[in-house]
């Protein structure tokens, strides 16, 4: 059966190109040394892809072509990356079946919920500095700063070769808001040569983080947060869907700065969009030097 009979090819790419989450190709010296490079591709890949990987893998980049003969392929191929984080997972040091610092930011999501059943509020922040758009919020330890540009710039000074750094999204899931990650991932990338990741939260904790809290310490986190537009009752609980959330993201920042991660939180307040094109404009010239 042809496939494309299936999901139109022009629908496919359109979706595509409006909610495109991978991290666009550049050039081989954008890259450190830790990287591999895999094309999954349904038929052979295109000519401008080959052309970038080729570039990369003549630089010395390790690169694997994975070609699909039609779509029900993919039930394999989620088995075959099913296995190889698995094994990825064991080279890391991270116990691949067992999920424990997931669970530690679970136990102390339900611990500020359980506050929040006696008190009516969440526990509170610690707020290092603010402005019109954003707040920064840091451990509790944290000092005061004179402005976001220079709490901004001093975690991207902590990053070092090897590291990657991870945006982690409590915020809607919206094509506006990819894109903004897509454009901030791609300016770091090419600035620090580190891997970027960007995950939208609850869903990430279950995937990789297991490997912020209990993997080797070269994560730079900025966690997201912002007001939601819209909120929804729990039927038979005492906290909305946005107080869940919202304790959700402050257990693991918490389970973050237990494990000595390099982590900051970032509030977009009621304006998210107006908020994150600005926090793109000052990571970025911050990177630039």
């Amino acid at each position: 059966m042809n496939p494309d009979r299936l999901i139109p090819t022009k629908c496919t790419n359109d979706l595509h190109m409006q909610r495109k989450r991978w991290e666009p190709l550049g050039t081989p010296d954008v890259y450190g040394d830790d990287r591999v490079f895999v094309s999954i591709s349904l038929g052979s890949v295109s000519e401008e892809t080959k052309k970038q990987l080729d570039a990369l893998a003549a630089a010395g980049h390790p690169v694997v072509y994975r070609e699909l003969n039609d779509l029900y392929d993919l039930g394999a191929e989620f088995f075959a990356w099913e296995f190889a984080t698995a094994v990825a997972g064991w080279r890391l040091g991270i116990n691949p079946f067992d999920q424990p610092n997931v669970q530690e930011a679970k136990d102390a999501t339900k611990e500020l919920l359980h506050a929040f059943t006696r008190r009516g509020q969440l526990d509170p922040r610690n707020t290092v500095v603010s402005d019109e758009l954003m707040t920064i919020y840091g451990p509790d330890d944290a000092p005061k700063a004179e402005s976001v540009a220079q709490v901004l710039k001093t975690v991207l000074a902590t990053i070092k070769p090897g590291d990657y750094v991870a945006f982690l999204s409590y915020t809607e899931d919206t094509p506006e808001i990819d894109r903004h990650f897509q454009e901030l991932r791609t300016q770091l990338r090419d600035t620090f040569h580190c891997a970027t990741t960007v995950g939208y939260g609850p869903r990430f904790l279950h995937s990789t983080g297991q490997l912020h809290k209990g993997g080797p310490d070269t994560g730079v986190f900025f966690q997201i947060i912002a007001n939601d537009a819209v909120d929804f009752a729990i039927p038979g609980e005492p906290y909305t869907f946005s107080i869940l959330k919202q304790a959700q993201a402050l257990g693991d920042f918490r389970s973050l700065v237990k494990r000595g991660r390099r982590v900051i939180g970032i509030d977009l307040g009621n304006n998210t969009l107006k908020a994150l094109g600005q926090l793109k404009e000052v990571l970025t010239a911050d990177s630039r030097g």
